[in-house]
């Protein structure tokens, strides 16, 4: 095996992935990029579950890159993180990549190339179109009645990505035979993988704790003062959840209890999706985060990483 450029740890969300990345970063001098897809946005804080500056050991890359109001793309997150890891690695710094979402580890470290496409293009004009007089029910059957296969690659409330598989179909690319080809694993760059797991069980009652902790911190005040600034349905931004429920709250469509639970149920319902994301993928490490401390957790991912280099 080539020798690793890079540290990956991955898991479902609530695992506890930010504070094992700190320690293994500080452990072998190396860096945190993040590769969650809402964390680039600044001012999706207490949501997104950053770490805060002020509890930050090393240096964090690809947080708070983006405003709000961009439509910011993996293509675009891949072009910018490939950047950071190249300059860490011209620097002998080992970046330690750190987040949940299993297309933007792939984009950065494999091989992966994204179709062009134009914001402004008359395909995209006339879908958002569609959806803004038809709604997200009418997207997605124009979806299934194009490209079937799709539908099991992409949520049925995803509407960039639902969008982006039919402007796709214009140009007479299948979704789903692009996908097959982004999953072939060419290494753009070496690494080891990590995924942190645990029990069910024991996950779901974090992920609950979490989220009660996230409204009980503000979460809502922050929805309400991105609101101010310009978050509106539609926006990528507003995808991210507990920010969607937030603002049906604010609207007066939840009851706070409901958008509560709803951000709960979307949370565990992202972290299962996380975990098969990881066991179809096949080239994580586990480790059970259950009967291990972070440092522990940490520990176990140093050896592990110094093993493959020496």
């Amino acid at each position: 095996m080539t020798k690793p450029q890079a540290i990956a740890i991955v898991g479902p969300t609530a695992v506890g992935k930010s504070e094992v990345a700190q320690i293994v970063a500080e452990t072998v001098s190396g860096e945190v990029v993040s590769i969650d897809a809402f964390q680039i946005y600044r001012g999706m804080d207490i949501g997104t579950a950053k770490v805060p500056e002020e509890e930050r050991r090393v240096p964090h890359h690809l947080i708070d890159i983006a405003s709000i109001e961009e439509e910011y793309s993996v293509a675009l997150f891949q072009h910018r993180a490939r950047s950071v890891i190249d300059g860490l690695l011209e620097n002998d710094t080992i970046p330690v990549l750190a987040g949940g979402s299993g297309l933007y580890l792939d984009a950065v470290i494999d091989e992966m190339n994204f179709p062009e496409g134009s914001l402004q293009s008359s395909s995209r004009k006339r879908y958002e179109k569609l959806l803004e007089e038809k709604g997200i029910s009418a997207l997605f059957s124009e979806l299934i009645k194009r490209d079937p296969g799709a539908t099991s690659l992409i949520e049925p409330h995803n509407t960039k990505r639902i969008i982006r598989a039919l402007e796709m179909l214009d140009k007479g690319i299948l979704y789903t035979e692009q996908h097959k080809g982004l999953k072939q694993h060419k290494p753009h760059y070496a690494a080891c993988i990590f995924a942190l797991t645990m029990p069910r069980e024991e996950l779901y009652s974090r992920i609950n704790h979490r989220v009660d902790g996230m409204f009980e911190n503000g979460l809502i005040d922050e929805v309400a003062t991105l609101k101010k600034e310009g978050l509106s349905e539609g926006m990528t931004a507003t995808q991210a959840i507990g920010y969607k429920e937030v603002c049906a709250y604010l609207e007066g469509v939840l009851s706070l209890e409901d958008a509560k639970e709803q951000t709960k149920i979307r949370s565990r319902h992202y972290a299962k999706r996380q975990l098969s994301w990881i066991a179809r993928d096949g080239r994580a490490v586990p480790i059970d985060m259950s009967d291990k401390t972070p440092e522990c957790a940490a520990a176990s991912i140093v050896e592990s990483y110094r093993d493959l280099n020496y």
